[in-house]
């Protein structure tokens, strides 16, 4: 009998070892890992700059409190500011703490309480972050929601500017909607957000949790759009794998957290920073992200093959992330991935999800395409 909660839909699978684009589990078996922690190791595993910089600092200090400097969270937070629109970073843990410093940093800020989020959206399972969800499958069994959330369906200007809602914190989005099913956001659609934020006097807040750090082909995805965020949340590559998050803001929020008004115990410390800053010294380079941007296009043209076969009904994606939407539901389409020797997971029923390493191989895409033409094209996978 496991003593875990049984939180979680396990595959009777466990990763003993991993490297760049490759795990491999306890019986031996070798796997082309494109879910990359669901993109949390944006250098892929075992990066050995990201590994080396923690080893370094596991033997000087690994934590004391947020009451003392710390060089490690200035140097982190200055190479943030510099490749967005913020001034001002509060480092923390996880996304979902980030999406709930979000949260408070805007109402504290506007001294207003509503929150303009959209359906099919996913900010966390906090109960601010599950309030800010606009899908009702993860708040079930879990009482009465946090209230001031208000849900305007995605990619629909008119309904956004039509929005009725008054007092008005922010607005909060995703660029792609990553577990709503790899959507991207239109252009239309993001022009009518930022008139409504101007409208309302309303700070837009922009969740990078899964779109940023190099996912899109820039250091955040908001900047391939006329968005202008006030606030950006981060986490998952931030720290390539270590668990670390970051709430970005522009610096007319900053008397909003003043010493008192929000902390955490844990964020920002050093092993974090390490991982942080080793993991942004190589993605915030203009090679790289050009790098990226090509390997995106790559993969996504590719992917458009695959629409050759009847399971499929839609490619859709932006950078090195990427969904496959079918027309029947995809889990045992997932299974036999695996079975084939590549990772993959849903994004929702009916949409597999690719979540390569930026530094993944054009050979390495390639053989991801292989398995999925073979599996897809596979008529008698059970579904």
């Amino acid at each position: 009998m496991s003593h875990l909660f049984q939180t979680y839909g396990r595959w009777n699978v466990e990763i003993k070892e991993a490297a760049g684009s490759w795990a491999v589990d306890t019986n031996g078996k070798k796997y082309l890992d494109f879910i990359q922690g669901i993109a949390v190791t944006n250098l892929g595993h075992n990066h050995p700059k990201v590994n080396q910089a923690i080893k370094k600092q596991l033997d000087h200090v690994w934590h004391v409190s947020n009451l003392f400097e710390n060089g490690l969270q200035e140097k982190a937070a200055e190479k943030l500011a510099a490749n967005s629109s913020g001034d001002l970073v509060f480092f923390c843990n996880s996304g979902a703490e980030a999406n709930e410093g979000a949260i408070k940093l805007a109402r504290k800020a506007t001294g207003k309480t509503n929150i303009v989020t959209f359906l099919h959206s996913f900010h966390g399972r906090t109960y601010a972050g599950m309030a800010a969800t606009g899908q009702d499958k993860i708040k079930t069994g879990f009482g009465p929601m946090l209230e001031g959330f208000h849900y305007v369906p995605f990619n629909d200007p008119e309904a956004i500017a039509a929005c009725e809602v008054g007092n008005v914190a922010a607005v909060m989005l995703e660029v792609v909607q990553g577990e709503g099913g790899v959507n991207p956001a239109t252009t239309e659609f993001l022009e009518a957000v930022q008139a409504f934020c101007q409208k309302h006097e309303a700070l837009l807040i922009v969740d990078e949790i899964q779109t940023g750090i190099g996912r899109t082909g820039t250091a955040f995805a908001y900047e391939q759009t006329g968005l202008d965020p006030d606030i950006i949340s981060s986490a998952k590559g931030l720290g390539n794998g270590f668990p670390v998050g970051a709430v970005i803001g522009k610096k007319a929020l900053g008397d909003a957290f003043s010493p008192g008004s929000h902390g955490t115990t844990f964020g920002g410390n050093m092993l974090a920073m390490a991982a942080v800053n080793a993991t942004l010294d190589v993605i915030f380079k203009d090679e790289f992200l050009t790098e990226v941007k090509e390997k995106g296009a790559y993969l996504l043209e590719k992917l458009q093959d695959l629409k050759q076969l009847n399971i499929v009904k839609e490619v859709r994606g932006k950078g090195l992330m990427a969904g496959v939407e079918c027309h029947q539901p995809v889990g045992d389409y997932i299974t036999a991935l695996r079975e084939q020797g590549l990772l993959v997971l849903p994004a929702g029923p009916n949409v597999i999800r690719l979540l390569p390493p930026l530094n993944v191989e054009k050979a390495e895409i390639d053989q991801a395409i292989d398995a999925l033409t073979q599996v897809l094209a596979n008529e008698t996978v059970t579904v």
